[in-house]
């Protein structure tokens, strides 16, 4: 396994508990930064329940009840839809000991956690079949090799070993550039909704519609992640200093929420590449598995990656379960194409949905009429939360959830 991240840890603690001898390699040392929104809708919850992990307030999580959306001069708290499959509360915290957490939570299963091995490489055999990987491991760079029947690519953005398959990205799928910053700001800190901000407006002109949309997430102590996001359907795409776009926006902000003041600001602005759609395929090859990001799993509709990231991990983990319970050639071969036809059955329609949905919004006057349109009318507005979030019950759900559910089916999988 390579990556602890959410993935890599989902598919480590998921391969362990079922018994399989597992080692998770991670070229960085634990607590890591990750830049990311910090926010985790009830999707994320769910897989984080899976895996054993008290998400109560006691435990230093910040719940949240929903969605708070501001746009076309309406602000509109959406809570999270009440469902059998999904839990109603959202959480936040922080990737700095999130991460950490659920590397840990597979080490609990079994699983063996190497860190500071930066991996360069998969080891081919004669066929071209990945049967492990090379590495440099600690401050002498020493090259070490690891021999695995299966391996697992939760490499994150840079995918280094999905391209040394020759897993190229596509270049005909979403992909978003995100910016963010964490700030000291007691006044926000303690939010019970994850904010949403459809439109952004510059602070030295209010007329002036900055491209993107933001975030502001309540950390719980004291702090608040702020960002923006793009999408390359935008015409701004990669022509804009998105630094200065989130400095620009947070100026018009209110003073008392200290977001304009360098004095409150808690590390630099970060920025990051969100793969999203599918953007690797296929995700499996050849003795490979790809998870999260390193397979282009982050959802289109709203920029989620983590549930997906450990979606994916789970369910590579329940693949190569059955898989290694075969014996090595075609009948092994035959369970682990199961990988890439599940997720395509899962995500592959709603995906498809998301370009859509990624082009029509990269428009800016589509953008500005559902906003206008769109936001006054609340029953609407949860329609698109369900959407947007993928949540739905898959049987005996609401009118909502079977409008969604049928659209997913008939839209063509990615």
């Amino acid at each position: 396994m390579v990556g602890a991240g959410p993935g890599g840890s989902a598919a480590a603690y998921h391969m362990a508990r079922h018994g399989l001898r597992v080692l998770l390699l991670e070229k960085t040392e634990f607590p890591r930064e990750k830049v990311c929104g910090d926010g985790l809708t009830p999707r994320a919850v769910r897989q984080l329940v899976r895996m054993g992990v008290d998400t109560s307030e006691k435990a230093g999580w910040l719940h949240n009840k929903g969605l708070r959306v501001i746009g076309g001069g309406v602000r509109l708290e959406l809570d999270w839809p009440d469902l059998a499959s999904f839990p109603n509360y959202g959480l936040v915290r922080t990737r700095l000991d999130f991460d950490d957490m659920l590397a840990n939570r597979a080490v609990e299963a079994g699983a063996l956690l190497r860190t500071g091995v930066n991996v360069s490489g998969p080891i081919l055999d004669d066929e071209g079949r990945a049967i492990g990987v090379l590495a440099k491991v600690g401050a002498g760079k020493e090259p070490v090799e690891f021999r695995a029947p299966l391996v697992i690519a939760a490499d994150g953005v840079s995918g280094k070993l999905p391209l040394a398959m020759g897993l190229a990205k596509r270049d005909d799928r979403p992909i978003g550039v995100a910016v963010r910053r964490y700030y000291h700001s007691p006044v926000r800190a303690d939010d019970d909704y994850l904010e949403s901000w459809l439109e952004l407006r510059s602070a030295s002109d209010p007329s002036v519609l900055l491209p993107g949309y933001g975030w502001i997430f309540g950390l719980g102590d004291g702090r608040v992640n702020v960002g923006l996001g793009i999408l390359n359907s935008s015409d701004a795409f990669g022509k804009t200093n998105y630094r200065s776009l989130l400095t620009d926006w947070l100026a018009g902000t209110p003073d008392d929420w200290g977001m304009r003041d360098e004095t409150n600001a808690d590390g630099p602005i970060l920025g990051a590449a969100l793969p999203m759609g599918f953007n690797r395929v296929p995700h499996y090859t050849r003795g490979m598995m790809l998870v999260g990001d390193s397979g282009g799993m982050v959802n289109p509709m709203n920029g989620e990656g983590i549930a997906y990231a450990m979606e994916s991990g789970e369910l590579a983990a329940e693949v190569a379960v059955q898989a290694l319970a075969r014996p090595a050639g075609a009948d092994r071969e035959r369970a682990l194409r199961a990988y890439p036809a599940e997720l395509s059955l899962r995500f592959g329609g709603y995906y498809r949905l998301g370009g859509v949905f990624v082009k029509l919004i990269g428009n800016p006057q589509i953008m500005r009429l559902a906003t206008k349109h769109g936001m006054p009318h609340p029953t609407l507005m949860r329609f698109v939360l369900k959407l947007l979030a993928n949540l739905t019950d898959p049987r005996g759900g609401d009118a909502m959830d079977r409008i969604i559910n049928g659209l997913t089916k008939v839209a063509p999988a990615v």
